[in-house]
């Protein structure tokens, strides 16, 4: 049994769960982890829910966690974990996971500016204790660079998942054209893209594994979900052709 367990235990080890077993078994029974995850879609499609179950899995395996975001503070995040029921407020408390928002509004931002905070990140994370990084979005940092600054920060988070980092990034798609996203696309471990659809009189949240990069398991390849307030991210059956 002893055996057992620590093979077990070594498995554990090697992915990023979400901690909802249902979403784990739609994508590989999770994330590999020491890997680069894009998170790509426009706005409202669920990227953000869908990194706050991610830190959630973390926190479970009692991993470190970074959070940089430009979408909440780190009261309005730990609120809006609360309201699927994931509360997180321990784990705040007792330092697994650092909130870090970035300025969303109010302020523009010169190119050489931007590219010395890409850069900052990045000597930051290389730092860092924590084992996960979730950036939640990119896209305003690229508002204000170049695609070769932005195409440079995905290298350099290359460089860190090989000395054990597991990086997660969203980003919008519109942000970028499709030959830099096509690059950027190329150095990730992982690619994940949501998407709304509508079925029936409501709208649903699709995710579709694109690419994942040592995984346990096949994908599934499409989930479809929604986000019920007091339960969280609930998988739903959807019969429908890939997009």
């Amino acid at each position: 049994m002893e055996g057992i367990e620590e093979i077990l235990r070594g498995r554990d080890k090697l992915i990023l769960s979400t901690g909802n077993a249902e979403i784990d078994k739609k994508i590989a029974e999770g994330l590999p982890l020491s890997s680069l995850t894009l998170i790509e879609g426009e706005n409202d499609t669920g990227k953000s829910v869908l990194t706050q179950q991610i830190i959630w899995g973390a926190m479970k395996q009692r991993l470190n966690v970074d959070l940089f975001t430009t979408e909440n503070t780190a009261i309005t995040f730990i609120s809006q974990m609360e309201s699927m029921s994931l509360d997180i407020s321990s784990y705040f408390a007792m330092g697994y996971l650092r909130v870090f928002p970035f300025p969303n509004q109010g302020k523009k931002w010169h190119k050489e500016e931007m590219d010395q905070v890409l850069q900052r990140v990045i000597d930051f994370i290389s730092k860092s204790k924590a084992e996960v990084v979730v950036i939640d979005s990119l896209t305003l940092f690229t508002e204000y660079t170049t695609s070769d600054a932005v195409l440079t920060f995905f290298t350099n988070c290359n460089n860190l998942v090989d000395y054990g980092k597991t990086i997660i990034i969203t980003l919008h798609t519109y942000a970028f054209d499709e030959d830099t996203l096509v690059r950027i696309r190329s150095k990730c471990d992982a690619h994940l893209v949501m998407r709304k659809t509508q079925l029936g009189n409501k709208y649903v949240m699709l995710l579709e594994v694109v690419k994942l990069r040592g995984a346990l398991k096949t994908t599934g390849n499409l989930v479809s979900f929604e986000v019920h307030p007091g339960y969280g991210m609930k998988i739903i059956p959807v019969t429908m052709a890939k997009i």
